[in-house]
């Protein structure tokens, strides 16, 4: 027999679903149930085996870290643990744990928990490591041991001094799971998540809900909210036209076109936040036109950046310069400018190249975690590219299949592909998806193969100094590089936004992309 939560639950769905059809009194959702539509469906509700900022913001809601990006920030403070201290050497983190925290599932969280899970990740001997795989676990590739003194003390010991660490154990990937409900569902504990967080997890139907409810023990404090609907809704209308009859009480990465609308309405609340983004070309440097780096720079001086910004995305983002959003002030390099819009100039390098009239297959997503505009972006991209004779031809495909085909690695398969990153720190990006050691058969996100050996030594360096004015100089010497290499077609920096029924109080974006509901109330 369902509870009282499940059916409130369960009839804010069924109110949802009438959105199209009904009146915005005939659809209006619950109070104390927050509808969230989603742009895809989760691939997994597992922290560690995740890359997507849409499965990011349903999971920061479900588990903590032992730290926390600062509301409104990317600086890091206590959570599941009290504090830390750093050896002098920076290579021992020794953090002290919560007292009287369980997971949900009633085990405690302990120092041998915390163990478990990053045992679990980079021991590919542990019993739990085809549980994975772990797409994000080099992370933390720099930890050689972690130990358990005692069960409230977690100490890291790293290989060398990593200064990203603390960033990344904020991160989804350093969320922290109940290894009790790892060994009882093995392969399929992202259907069966269990964290300590501030919501627990009641189902999953799969492409239409994830329910989550509250937890009245969380350490932090109950939340206020009775619970949580996710909802995929796939295409961009479909939520704007659910946002618009009351089926949604909150919808993120609104289309440029609606915000105004949603913005002169007082039965919505606007919400934008800058944060840490790049939407960019992934181009095939390992085979193909795109192995030459003039018919890469080429698509960089074919594509009319400004125009993008100003016509498809209606000015909600800015024209963007290289690899390294400028969201990162101390490491972006403010002297490198973005590739200007010269035709005559990508025809002249196209020519040099040999490479005139060439045909490319380019990936597009119907959308996804930072993807903007994607059909539209892609569509006015090929428009540019064939002023300047190159023969485009598109493929498009559904989130988490587009994810499937790109990830992978290009080669064999397309010249370019659509993507959106949305990182925690400037080490994160590049050091995932430039590296040559990131080529996708070594686990990484390099799906064009990029290769300079200069940046990887670069990358390297930065992520071991510790004092940060040297570190950035390193990361501007990278973007020096990769700016003139063009592994990448470098086009936007996105401010994120959302729309929230006016009847919800309390929500804020934050510079992370991700969604803290702890604090949201609704009327």
């Amino acid at each position: 027999m369902l509870t009282t939560f499940r059916r409130i639950a369960a009839a804010a769905v069924t109110l949802a679903a009438l959105g199209g059809f009904a009146g915005p009194v005939a659809a209006q959702t619950p109070p104390g149930v927050l509808v969230v539509a989603q742009i895809a469906e989760p691939k997994s509700l597992d922290p560690h085996a995740v890359t997507a900022v849409n499965d990011f913001r349903i999971l920061m809601n479900v588990y903590d870290g032992l730290v926390r990006y600062k509301s409104g920030t990317l600086a890091v403070e206590p959570a599941l643990a009290t504090g830390w201290t750093i050896s002098d050497d920076g290579k021992v983190y020794t953090f002290s744990l919560r007292d009287g925290v369980t997971f949900h599932d009633g085990t405690p969280l302990d120092a041998a928990a915390v163990k478990f899970n990053f045992d679990r990740m980079l021991d590919e001997n542990n019993p739990y490591h085809d549980t994975g795989p772990f797409p994000l676990s080099f992370f933390f590739s720099a930890v050689d041991t972690v130990a358990a003194p005692d069960p409230r003390t977690v100490v890291f010991n790293l290989k060398e001094p990593y200064a990203p660490f603390l960033s990344n154990l904020a991160y989804p990937t350093g969320l922290i799971v109940s290894p009790a409900a790892v060994k009882k569902h093995g392969k399929d504990f992202g259907r069966h998540p269990v964290g300590t967080g501030p919501f627990r997890f009641v189902e999953w139907e799969s492409n239409a809900k994830v329910v989550v409810e509250a937890n009245p023990d969380y350490w932090d404090g109950a939340p206020d909210l009775q619970a949580v609907v996710f909802r995929p809704i796939t295409d961009a209308n479909t939520r704007v036209a659910e946002m618009l009859s009351g089926g949604i009480d909150m919808m993120v990465e609104v289309p440029p076109d609606n915000l105004a609308t949603f913005d002169q309405d007082p039965g919505f609340t606007v919400s934008e936040q800058a944060g840490p983004h790049l939407w960019f070309l992934i181009l095939n440097a390992k085979e193909g036109p795109m192995a030459d780096k003039r018919v890469r720079q080429a698509v960089n001086y074919a594509i009319d950046k400004k125009a993008l910004v100003d016509n498809v995305l209606q000015g909600t983002a800015e024209v963007a310069a290289g690899p390294t959003p400028p969201a990162f002030a101390w490491a972006y390099d403010q002297t490198l400018q973005p590739y200007p819009y010269d035709p005559d100039k990508a025809k002249s390098l196209l020519k040099a190249a040999g490479a005139e009239g060439a045909d490319l297959t380019f990936y597009v997503t119907e959308g996804g975690s930072g993807m903007l505009d994607p059909v539209a972006m892609g569509s006015a991209i090929q428009a540019d590219l064939a002023a300047v004779g190159l023969d485009v031809k598109i493929e498009t495909y559904e989130w988490n299949t587009f994810l499937g085909k790109v990830n992978p690695g290009l080669e064999g398969k397309a010249d370019m592909a659509e993507m959106a990153w949305m990182t925690n720190d400037p080490d994160t990006l590049p050091y995932l998806a430039l590296r040559t050691d990131a080529f996708p058969d070594k686990g990484g996100f390099n799906s064009g193969y990029y290769s300079n050996p200069k940046v990887d030594e670069l990358l390297e360096q930065a992520r071991r100094e510790t004092d940060q004015d040297k570190r950035a100089a390193l990361y501007r010497q990278m973007q020096e590089i990769v700016h003139d290499d063009a592994p990448w077609a470098f086009i936007a920096n996105w401010k994120q936004n959302a729309v929230t029924s006016a009847r919800v109080q309390g929500f804020e974006l934050q510079p992370s992309f991700f969604l803290l509901l702890h604090g949201v109330e609704k009327g």
